[in-house]
């Protein structure tokens, strides 16, 4: 029973890697895929980024997102094989939560985890490399992140 129950489960992790296999965004307005050029972000844009990610409830799903893939993660035995999507979702949540004026777009790829977008300032393009290593499974960071101010509207 319990094979049958790891073999559904991985099933079901593969079907969902598979079917999710862009990468992952901390907002709308972020690169489609973290190696695409940057562009400094529309203030607006960030405002309501910031906004989006500052709120409690936000963070409170960030966290429950982070604990469930943790907990799947601890029950299937997968410490040091994460399923891709897993770990660029967990990771993106990681950041989202903690650079909220961020406009970042997260893939991974056999624990190598590919960070573009930008950021405001140097202090949050620094963040990222250590925040990234905070979640089980990732090997290295590529940060292909830049920093660009947000430009108000012309």
């Amino acid at each position: 029973m319990k094979k049958l129950a790891t073999v559904m489960l991985s099933s079901v992790l593969l079907l969902g890697a598979v079917a999710c296999s862009q990468g992952e965004k901390t907002s709308a307005d972020a690169p489609n895929n973290a190696t695409q050029p940057t562009q400094a972000p529309a203030a607006e844009s960030v405002q309501d980024t910031q906004k989006d990610a500052a709120s409690q409830i936000r963070r409170d799903q960030l966290n429950a997102d982070i604990r469930a893939r943790e907990q799947r993660n601890n029950i299937t035995g997968g410490d040091s094989n994460r399923a891709d999507a897993d770990l660029a979702s967990e990771v993106r949540s990681k950041l989202e939560a903690n650079i909220q004026k961020g406009q970042l777009t997260v893939a991974a790829e056999d624990g190598v985890v590919t960070v573009g977008g930008t950021v405001p300032n140097q202090q949050d393009l620094a963040k990222i490399d250590r925040l990234a290593k905070e979640i089980k499974g990732v090997k290295s960071v590529v940060v292909n992140a830049k920093i660009a101010p947000a430009q108000p509207k012309q």
